[in-house]
């Protein structure tokens, strides 16, 4: 009886022991990229291969994550609604119009 009782607690501080480490090994979560991507709208610059966009407002050069979507546009003026990663400084385009030309 006793060592039936012995073996019962060294299997319950084992599984235990298990247990922990498999929480310990759990990878922390990351969150912060995707807090830092916000859909914001911009006026700029299509640079001439579609790669990249130049901001109106302060002429910052910003990555074009997805450049299919500004085909056609290449070396135009425009109006992104973009996801911004300011982290990556990337914008993925949402959509896109012809900025008005009016000056």
């Amino acid at each position: 009886m006793k060592k039936l009782m012995t073996i019962s607690f060294v299997l319950a501080l084992l599984m235990y022991a298990v247990a922990v480490a498999q929480y310990g090994a759990q990878q922390p979560d990351n969150s912060k990229s995707s807090m830092s991507v916000k859909t914001v709208s911009i006026t700029g610059k299509i640079s001439d291969d579609g790669k990249m966009f130049v901001s109106d407002k302060d002429s910052k050069s910003w990555t074009i994550s997805n450049p299919d979507a500004v085909k056609g546009h290449e070396g135009y003026q425009v109006t992104l609604q973009a996801q911004v990663d300011a982290d990556k400084n990337e914008v993925y385009v949402v959509s896109l119009k012809m900025a008005n030309n009016n000056m």
